[in-house]
C-alpha cells in the first residue's frame, strides 16, 4: 500500500507543481503589479510599503492558478477614512479596468497579463496583535511561513491543498467553511507533510487543538483549533465547520485504504432535469417546499450565513407545527450570475436580478389535523390557569377546557393545516430570518411544493443532484 501511495501522490504532485514557465509567467505579473503600485504610492502624501502576499508570495500555489494578491501596507497612525482613499486611488491606478469590491474596507479587484488581481490596503502595524483591519495579519502570516517552506514543503504543501480541493472542503469562505490557504500550510508545517498529515486526521478525536508557538493563552470552542503563530487570541480554524472535519477524516481513511488520484480531483454530479427531480419526489414520497426568492445583492460571505441562519428559523418552526423536517438546504445563484427575469407586466421591460435563491425543506408530513392539542398550566397555578381557563371557555370552536393530569388542556382549531398554507401566509416573515432574506421576502416570493420544485432544476440541478444523491 506504501509504493501505491507514494506512486499516487507522486503523479498528484507533479501535476500541480507550478513549472518554471508558469512560475515565470507568474512572478512577471506580480512584478508588473508592484511596480505599478510603487509608482501609484510615489504619488500619495504619505509613504508606504508594497508588498506580495499569499501563496504566490509563498511558493504554494498550485499549478493553473491565476491570482495574485498584492498589499499596499500603509502607517497604523493613518485614518481609516484616508487608508481607503489612497487604497483605493493606488488600486485604480495599478487596475484602471478593475473593480471595487468590499469586506471589512473596500479594495480593487482586476486583471493583469491574464491574471486576477487583488489590490488590497492594510496598515503596517508592529505585531498581529494590534490589528486595526483583518487583513493586517496577512503580512506577518507570509513573513512566519517564508522561514519555514523550503521547496520540499512547499509541494507537500501543494498536494494537501489538491487533495482538500478534491474532497470539496478547501476554502475559508463562508459558503464552504473550509480551510484556508495559511490554515493548510500550517497543517503542513506542524506534520512535515502530506502523508503524516493524512494518517494523523484519520484519528482525530474533536476538538483537535495545535499551538504552533506554544501561546497556550486562549480557549477556543471549535472542533479544530490552530492557534495563529502570529496572533494568540486567532483561531485559524474558526471558521471551518464540523462536517468539514469529518468529511476530511472520511476520506483520509478512504485515500489511506484504496490511494486513488480520482480523490484529488473535484467532481460534479450529473444535473438532475426537471423530469428527474419530479419522478425522485414521488419515489420518496416525502413532501419538499421550497421559497423561491430574488438573491439579495450581497456579497456570498454576507448571503450564506444569511440563508443559513433563516434555513434554521424556517425548520424551527415547521417543526414547531408539526410538519417533522426531514432534511433541508439553501440554494442560491452565483454572485455574478444576474439573469433578465420576465414580469408579466403589460409593456414594462425585463428587470435585471441578482439570480435566485430559495430555502428547500423536505417534509415527512404533508398535512396536518384540522385541530390541535394546546396545554395550559396546572390548575393549582390559580392566576395563570384562570387566564387560560377564561379564554377558551366561551370559544364555540375549542373543545374543552379539560382537565388530564393537574393541567387544563384544550383542543383548537389548527392555523395551519399544511406548510404551504403556512409558507404563503405573512407569519413567514415571523420567522428568524437573515435580515436580507427577510427583505427580499417582504418584496415578494414564490412557494413550490412537492413535484413543482423541479422548476428549480434548469438553475440548480447540481444542486438538486447533490441534494438527492448525498455523499460524505
Amino acid at each position: 500500500m506504501s509504493d501505491e501511495f507514494d506512486a499516487v501522490v507522486s503523479r498528484v504532485r507533479e501535476r500541480v507543481t507550478p513549472d518554471d514557465g508558469e512560475r515565470e509567467r507568474l512572478q512577471q505579473a506580480a512584478a508588473t503589479v508592484m511596480e505599478r503600485a510603487r509608482e501609484a504610492v510615489a504619488d500619495l502624501p504619505v509613504e508606504a510599503e508594497v508588498l506580495q502576499v499569499g501563496s504566490t508570495a509563498r511558493g504554494t500555489w498550485t499549478a493553473g492558478d491565476r491570482d495574485v494578491d498584492v498589499f499596499v501596507a500603509f502607517p497604523p497612525e493613518l485614518a481609516r477614512s484616508e487608508l481607503e482613499e489612497y487604497g483605493l486611488a493606488v488600486g485604480h491606478a495599478v487596475l484602471p479596468d478593475g473593480h471595487e469590491e468590499y469586506a471589512e474596507h473596500p479594495y480593487v479587484v482586476g486583471e493583469v497579463d491574464g491574471y486576477a488581481v487583488d489590490l488590497v490596503p492594510c496598515y503596517a502595524v508592529e505585531s498581529a496583535t494590534d490589528i486595526q483591519s483583518a487583513v493586517d495579519r496577512t503580512p506577518f502570516h507570509t513573513r512566519y511561513l517564508a522561514s519555514r517552506l523550503d521547496d520540499d514543503l512547499a509541494g507537500e504543501v501543494q498536494v494537501t491543498k489538491q487533495f482538500l480541493k478534491g474532497i470539496g472542503v478547501y476554502g475559508s469562505d463562508l459558503r464552504t467553511r473550509g480551510f484556508s490557504g495559511y490554515l493548510t500550510e500550517l497543517l503542513a508545517v506542524e506534520y512535515g507533510g502530506f502523508r503524516a498529515f493524512v494518517e494523523a486526521a484519520t484519528d482525530w478525536h474533536p476538538p483537535v487543538r495545535f499551538d504552533p508557538e506554544d501561546h497556550g493563552t486562549t480557549e477556543f470552542d471549535d472542533p479544530l483549533v490552530v492557534v495563529d503563530p502570529t496572533d494568540p487570541d486567532r483561531n485559524v480554524a474558526a471558521v471551518c465547520a464540523p462536517e468539514n472535519v469529518a468529511r476530511l477524516q472520511h476520506y483520509a481513511r478512504e485515500l489511506l485504504a484504496d490511494p486513488r488520484a480520482s480523490l484529488f480531483e473535484a467532481s460534479e454530479p450529473t444535473a438532475y432535469d426537471a423530469e428527474r427531480v419530479a419522478a425522485t419526489v414521488e419515489r420518496r414520497s416525502t413532501t419538499p417546499v421550497a421559497v423561491r426568492f430574488d438573491r439579495p445583492d450581497v456579497v456570498d460571505d454576507q448571503l450564506w450565513p444569511q440563508l443559513r441562519k433563516s434555513l434554521v428559523g424556517l425548520t424551527e418552526e415547521l417543526d414547531r407545527r408539526g410538519f417533522d423536517v426531514f432534511r433541508s438546504t439553501a440554494l442560491a445563484t452565483d454572485a455574478a450570475s444576474g439573469v433578465d427575469t420576465p414580469q408579466a407586466t403589460d409593456g414594462d421591460s425585463a428587470e435585471q436580478t441578482n439570480g435566485d435563491a430559495v430555502l428547500l425543506v423536505e417534509l415527512s408530513v404533508a398535512q396536518r389535523p384540522a385541530v390541535e392539542r394546546h396545554e395550559g398550566p396546572p390548575v393549582h397555578v390559580r392566576e395563570h390557569a384562570t387566564g387560560f381557563y377564561d379564554t377558551y371557555a366561551d370559544d364555540p370552536d375549542v373543545a374543552g377546557p379539560f382537565i388530564e393530569g393537574d393541567r387544563y388542556v384544550v383542543e383548537r382549531p389548527r392555523e395551519f393545516r399544511t406548510a404551504e398554507a403556512f409558507l404563503d401566509s405573512d407569519a413567514l416573515l415571523d420567522v428568524r430570518l437573515g435580515p436580507h432574506v427577510a427583505s427580499a421576502l417582504e418584496s415578494g416570493y414564490e412557494v413550490l411544493v412537492g413535484r413543482d420544485i423541479a422548476t428549480l432544476a434548469d438553475a440548480f440541478g447540481a444542486d438538486l443532484a447533490d441534494y438527492f444523491e448525498p455523499k460524505p
